[in-house]
């Protein structure tokens, strides 16, 4: 099977990766590791979406439960209410947006895709927290990326032995990219999951690295944004990491990312922009 890797379908519209794009970051949940995306009145979660959109971003990624180690656990019920009137709202102001829904219950996957457009699945998990997620997304026809994480977000802290960060991260994926093809499912993106059971020597590994995982024939996905892995090597905190970040998202472009999601999408958008030029006039 062919798959174009400059490519993804997001509710039936081909989005063009020849040039990277920007999947901005809404966490409706009261406890996002980062506080300038956190959001749980309707209000500050339509401002947060008209920046995005507004500043080019091409993907709205809503996340209902904090994959922050210290952070609750939400019921079930809890994150199916706080994504679905997540959803609901966006779309009733912005019907075109593309939505990305951020679990990895597959339960909350089936009911907010039977009831609104969403375009595409984020699983930090990668599958491996719910049996039924492979199957839910092949038999649903959406969009989904495959990220790498051991454990739980509440003990990935403590699984970070590696023999070969880079060559143990790419195996993974090869492996359930090819259980998803198996299933029919075609529009898959890959993430390493930088800050998930990753030391900071390894997600700096993973982003010299990058490259590597191009070999897999899908895009790439880097998920930085004002992670500990910036704020702790500078000694400051989320809030100061946005020039780290955008030096990170700058080196996870030269090294073959086709998304970058972020907080902050207009700076996102410049690192792309500069990115482009240089590339295309070098």
């Amino acid at each position: 099977m062919s798959v174009n890797p400059l490519q993804i379908k997001l509710n039936n519209e081909l989005i063009d990766l020849s040039t990277p794009i920007v999947m901005g970051i809404v966490n409706a949940t009261p406890d996002s590791f980062y506080k300038g995306n956190r959001f749980t009145s309707d209000r500050a979660i339509l401002h947060c979406v008209e920046k995005i959109l507004k500043h080019g971003g091409t993907i709205v990624d809503i996340g209902g439960y904090s994959t922050r180690p210290s952070a609750d656990v939400p019921s079930l019920d809890d994150e199916v209410k706080r994504v679905s009137e997540a959803v609901e709202l966006i779309l009733r102001e912005f019907p075109t947006a593309l939505i990305s829904v951020d679990t990895f219950r597959s339960a909350v996957v089936r009911e907010v895709v039977r009831n609104y457009s969403v375009a595409m699945i984020n699983d930090v998990s990668g599958g491996t927290l719910d049996d039924l997620m492979f199957e839910t997304v092949a038999d649903l026809g959406v969009a989904y990326v495959l990220m790498h994480m051991r454990g739980t977000p509440q003990t990935m802290q403590n699984q970070t032995q590696y023999d070969d960060v880079v060559s143990e991260v790419l195996h993974f994926l090869e492996k359930r990219v090819a259980q998803l093809h198996l299933l029919g499912v075609n529009d898959i993106v890959i993430d390493p999951g930088f800050g998930f059971a990753k030391t900071v020597e390894q997600n700096y590994e993973l982003l010299n690295k990058l490259s590597y995982f191009q070999e897999l024939n899908v895009p790439v996905l880097a998920g930085i944004s004002r992670k500990s892995m910036l704020y702790n090597l500078l000694g400051t905190d989320a809030e100061g990491a946005l020039n780290a970040t955008t030096a990170a998202n700058m080196i996870a472009l030269m090294n073959g990312a086709s998304i970058l999601r972020v907080h902050d999408v207009k700076e996102a958008m410049e690192a792309i922009k500069i990115y482009n030029y240089t590339k295309n006039n070098g």
